[in-house]
């Protein structure tokens, strides 16, 4: 294993092309790329002022396993599974260590970010005190102005021309140019940093000439431990780090089947699938890498894969046909569905028969009350150990376990009035609400889902100042957690303009609306919406 050096130029010429020798790609186990676009543009600020950017990993192989190629263009909303390759025989590189600066290299240098391009700004100072000292932006042809000094990056990386000409031509481009040397000195160092200087690094696993050296396993384990700095891999990265080894469909199996579950508003995460897969083949709640080195979790996961799916797509439909969880919105922990998942996963006789409404209060009531909430892996497993010991969903029993742990199942006022803007379970309280006083109010709009607001703006209560005794300063009357109390909110409706709603005090808001949507908005009068009452409209 020998460290190889190259330019950047070269690196990028070499990521999605075969025909260098077999070129870069990813593999399977590689997570998603992270990076936002102020990290790319300080990357390249770093790379022009020479700061080590630390050794890459690279695996050759000829090993027949799915990768994946670079992204070019990426955008917000991008789906992996169109950048998948077959798997294939062909000797190829596979970045086990580096994939966020090479990926960052990729996209600024031969594609865009959320349509925009990569700039850099020739009247970079390097003298300058300002953190960053070369200027990177990633901009619109629009927005790229030359005169205030944006040129396209790669179109000098791959001009091929000499430094000196490219910053004549930069400079007989603008109208304006007050220190021509600086843009001459810029460009000089711009194309010596990309296209002259080896600053890349690699080591190279070698799997071709030495095929015995580096297993499949051995390359997993090698991934897991050069991945432990920088940007933290989740435990989800991990676990597919493992799963892929002995699963490789997994990964594809696993967005489909978030993206199924995702499409009536909720947001399930691959890691809630997970962790709720170990949970139903009976491995504990506790999400742990090392469950996925035993292979006969592996065994029970694939085996069983088609029920699980089936056990978490009816609970999601569970929630959203009976209970007033209609969204993301209004589910504070999605932990407090496993215990449901796991009796519908083990006992579906027994859930045919069992009263769903009653099943809805007590989740409703968990949700509510922040059972779940926090780190809930013993009382899960608690939970768990109840439902098989008396192969029955006993409520009950349940409550006892959640409140023996210090946890609450009693709802009352003061836990509903301490809720505020912002938080799920004040979602779920007005969905309730609304629902009492019109039963056609419908929540659940997945493209667009009504939004809570406060009565009386932010603005307007900001505005309202008062003398502060100890310090004769001016100061706000109210605080945040004054002005986003429950009782300052209410629920806009999806054909109510949000915009229009946001700073329109409430004696404007409300003065021309009837009777019904005072009711429906639970306000107790018209002369309580001034300003200066708002202490006795909260009361």
């Amino acid at each position: 294993m020998g460290n190889i050096t190259q330019t950047i130029r070269k690196i990028v010429n070499m990521i999605n092309n075969e025909a260098e020798n077999g070129g870069l790609w990813l593999p399977n186990i590689q997570r998603y790329f992270v990076w936002s676009e102020d990290q790319i543009e300080k990357l390249f600020d770093s790379i022009m002022r020479k700061y080590p950017i630390s050794t890459l990993l690279i695996w050759r192989t000829d090993n027949e396993i799915k990768t994946r190629k670079f992204i070019d263009n990426y955008h917000d909303k991008i789906n992996l599974k169109d950048f998948y390759n077959p798997p294939n025989k062909k000797k190829k590189m596979l970045v086990l260590d580096g994939q966020q600066r090479l990926q960052s290299f990729y996209i600024a240098l031969k594609g865009s970010y959320n349509g925009n391009e990569l700039y850099f700004n020739v009247m970079s100072d390097e003298n300058t005190q300002d953190e960053i000292k070369y200027k990177f932006k990633f901009l619109s042809s629009e927005a790229a102005d030359i005169n205030k000094g944006w040129i396209k990056l790669k179109d000098v990386v791959y001009s091929g021309a000499d430094y000196y000409d490219i910053a004549e031509r930069i400079i007989s481009e603008m109208d304006n140019v007050e220190n021509p040397s600086l843009i001459r000195q810029n460009i000089g160092r711009l194309q010596k940093v990309f296209t002259g200087d080896e600053i890349i690094i690699y080591q190279e696993l070698d799997s071709i000439d030495n095929p015995s050296l580096y297993t499949l396993n051995d390359i997993v384990e090698v991934f897991i431990r050069a991945n432990s700095g920088g940007t933290p891999l989740s435990r989800s990265d991990l676990m597919f780090s493992l799963l892929t080894v002995s699963w490789d469909e997994i990964e594809e199996e696993l967005l489909d089947f978030r993206d199924l579950l995702n499409r009536l508003g909720y947001n399930f995460t691959r890691d809630f699938i997970l962790k709720t897969s170990l949970i139903l083949i009976d491995a504990g709640a506790k999400y742990d890498v090392q469950k996925f080195r035993k292979k006969e979790n592996i065994k029970n996961l694939k085996d069983n894969w088609e029920k699980i799916k089936k056990a978490i797509s009816d609970i999601r439909d569970f929630i959203q046909n009976q209970t007033f969880i209609k969204g993301d919105k209004a589910l504070p922990s999605y932990n407090a569905l496993i215990p449901l998942i796991y009796f519908k996963y083990n006992f579906p006789d027994v859930w045919r028969a069992k009263n769903k409404e009653k099943l809805g209060f007590w989740l409703t009531r968990v949700l509510l009350t922040g059972a779940f909430s926090g780190s809930s892996d013993t009382l899960l497993d608690a939970i768990i150990k109840d439902i098989k010991e008396k192969n029955d969903f006993n409520i009950n029993s349940i409550n006892t376990i959640i409140v023996n742990r210090g946890r609450r199942v009693h709802l009352s006022p003061e836990m509903v009035l301490e809720s505020s803007y912002g938080q799920r379970k004040t979602y779920l309280i007005f969905y309730m609400l609304y629902k009492a006083n019109m039963p056609t109010f419908n929540p659940a709009n997945v493209e667009n889902l009504p939004s809570l607001d406060h009565i009386f703006p932010q603005s307007l209560l900001k505005s309202i100042k008062v003398k502060n005794p100890k310090t004769n300063r001016m100061v706000m009357r109210y605080s945040k957690w004054e002005r986003d109390q429950i009782a300052n909110l209410m629920v806009l409706s999806i054909d109510e303009n949000c915009e229009q709603k946001r700073n329109t005090p409430p004696d404007e808001w409300f003065a021309n609306k009837d009777d019904n949507y005072l009711k429906l908005h639970m306000i107790p009068s018209k002369n309580l919406l001034e300003k200066d009452k708002f202490n006795e409209f909260i009361k």
